[in-house]
Parts: C-alpha cells; structure tokens; sequence
C-alpha cells in the first residue's frame, strides 16, 4: 500500500506549489521578530500565536521557505551575536545571558555544535588571530563569513573510547 498519496493538502493545493503572498509576508515578519528580539525567550507557540497560525503549519512553512526551522534559525542568530560579543570584553555567562540562553550549558553547547569549538576555544581563536578579523570588511561580508553554519558543516571533534 502506497501511503504517500493518502496525506492531505488544502484542497486544490499540492505541496510544490508556492506560497501565497500572503502566507510570505507572515513568514518574513516572523523572521524579522526572531531578528530582532533573539534575546528573549521565543519560542514557536509564541511565534505563531503572533501570526495567527498554528504552530505546526508555521514550522513547516518556516521550513519550507528556508530551509531550517523557526527554532534552529533563532539558535543560528543567537550564536551569530555570541561570536560577535565574545570577540569583545564580556565573559561566557555574560555573554550567555545577552543573547537569550536558559543557561550556560545549553550555550556552550549550542555554540560548538554550530561554530565548531566551545567559547572559551573561540575567544581564545579571535584574540590570535585579531589582525586577520572581520573588522575591516563591510558588514554585509563580516555578516556572512562570521555566520554560525548548521548542518553538521562544523562538526564536534570526537572523542576517544576509554
């Protein structure tokens, strides 16, 4: 029995289609609120109820248009303002809590899975190496080579079986 046929769409609407204009300015509202309110404590239920849609439909749209979902966008931008303060005079909790963090594990740990290494490691990485950093470029180039990549593109280094 073949069940990918039997999973519903809205009517006279398949999955390829493309979206509403409406349903992308949703999107892109709710993209700008995690860019600008990070910091706080977002989450999907909260973000949908702002839009008026369920929370479901918003990640799979959120996902759809790009490519990550609502939450792991959010994580992305946390750890892009983290690399950014860190390269300053703030500690790791410091640090943690500006950026929206519940607390510091779930930072330290969020932040290798994303940048590759743990703060500690990185603040170490960027006051070596602060002659060849992003503060000469243009923003929108600091922004992109600076951004955190997901995806397991900056994998964790392994540990050894004891």
């Amino acid at each position: 029995m073949d069940i990918s046929r039997t999973r519903s769409t809205a009517p006279g609407r398949t999955p390829a289609e493309p979206q509403r204009p409406t349903d992308a300015k949703r999107l892109r509202r709710i993209r700008d609120r995690i860019d600008r309110e990070y910091a706080k404590p977002l989450d999907v239920t909260a973000l949908a109820r702002g839009a008026n849609m369920p929370a479901g439909l918003l990640s799979r749209a959120f996902r759809a248009t790009y490519g990550q979902s609502p939450y792991a966008y959010l994580t992305a931008r946390r750890m892009d303002r983290a690399t950014l303060l860190l390269r300053g005079d703030l500690g790791v909790d410091a640090v943690c809590s500006a950026v929206g963090c519940a607390t510091p594990g779930i930072f330290v740990t969020r932040f290798a899975e994303l940048v590759g290494v743990t703060p500690e490691a990185f603040r170490t990485l960027a006051s070596d190496s602060a002659g060849a950093g992003i503060e000469g470029m243009p923003v929108c180039v600091a922004q992109r080579v600076a951004r955190a990549v997901r995806n397991r593109e900056a994998p964790a280094p392994a540990r050894p079986l004891a």
